[in-house]
């Protein structure tokens, strides 16, 4: 299915500062870029750079204090997603076996902190007879335990707090959910993207389990359609894929973000409780 996707951020900078973004969509194997475009409005040199072993895209630019500026992304892309049946997803793969890229996302990380959860993962997801089924029961206990609320997390906020305080945004839940699948010895990674019609319209995050030898897409929020995401990066958590780091004192004025199918017959999948979705 091809998507157009675009974004649009404004600042005001009051000190000379350094940004990070992490907008541009990723190219892979299921995922092609047939155009794009950036635009950075007055015009601020900027560099564009990959980190060793990843795909992920990240421009980087330093701006002086009272320059105020805008920036503009656009891009079509090609995305290919399967949808896999349950039965293709039963046989667990070994730890020993795990292809050596995968072995990162079973440990503990700065938002994740799975090794402080194991306790309550055995207890909660522990007697399930697989681990499709500890995922799917992951995903929905967080959907229904944490309250999604606009505005009331930081960029402090790891998944023990989101579980003491029991609400946060799409990050947190993702956050959650990934340390409950580490604990139980199940690999997953945070997910970043374009999703058509989210609402509130805005870059979203999300998470994958590595089940059956096949990264599988969740959505603990329910705010996006499982073959309607254009994939920006994928991470341990958002310590590595923040959409914006910056260093400095600075203020972002205006966000605005679109995902359309370019297509007029798209259908939003209405996943079958034995299925899933995987973006490769």
């Amino acid at each position: 299915m091809r998507f157009k996707v675009n974004s649009f951020l404004s600042y005001e900078v009051f000190s000379t500062t350094t940004f990070i973004f992490n907008i541009q969509v990723v190219n892979s194997p299921t995922q092609v870029i047939i155009s794009e475009s950036l635009t950075i409005t007055p015009e601020i040199k900027y560099e564009e750079f990959v980190l060793q072993n990843s795909a992920t895209r990240f421009i980087k630019m330093e701006v002086v204090k009272g320059i105020n500026f805008s920036l503009t992304y656009e891009a079509e892309v090609d995305v290919l997603h399967q949808v896999i049946a349950a039965e293709k997803m039963l046989q667990s793969v070994p730890i020993i076996d795990l292809d050596n890229e995968v072995l990162p996302f079973i440990s503990p990380s700065r938002y994740c902190e799975s090794d402080k959860l194991l306790d309550f993962a055995h207890q909660q997801f522990g007697h399930l007879p697989n681990e499709f089924n500890k995922v799917k029961a992951i995903n929905e206990w967080v959907f229904s335990t944490i309250a999604y609320k606009a505005g009331t997390s930081d960029s402090s906020r790891s998944a023990c707090d989101v579980l003491a305080l029991k609400e946060g945004v799409c990050k947190d839940f993702a956050h959650l959910a990934i340390a409950l699948c580490r604990a139980l010895d199940i690999p997953a990674r945070y997910f970043t993207g374009y999703a058509y019609a989210l609402n509130p319209p805005d870059l979203h995050t999300c998470f994958e389990a590595y089940v059956g030898g096949k990264w599988l897409f969740f959505d603990p929020t329910k705010l996006s359609v499982s073959n309607g995401l254009v994939k920006i990066a994928n991470g341990k958590d958002a310590s590595e894929v923040a959409v914006a780091s910056f260093f400095g004192e600075v203020n972002c004025t205006f966000m605005k973000v679109d995902c359309n199918p370019v297509s007029t017959d798209f259908i939003p999948f209405d996943k079958e409780e034995n299925t899933a979705v995987s973006y490769g």
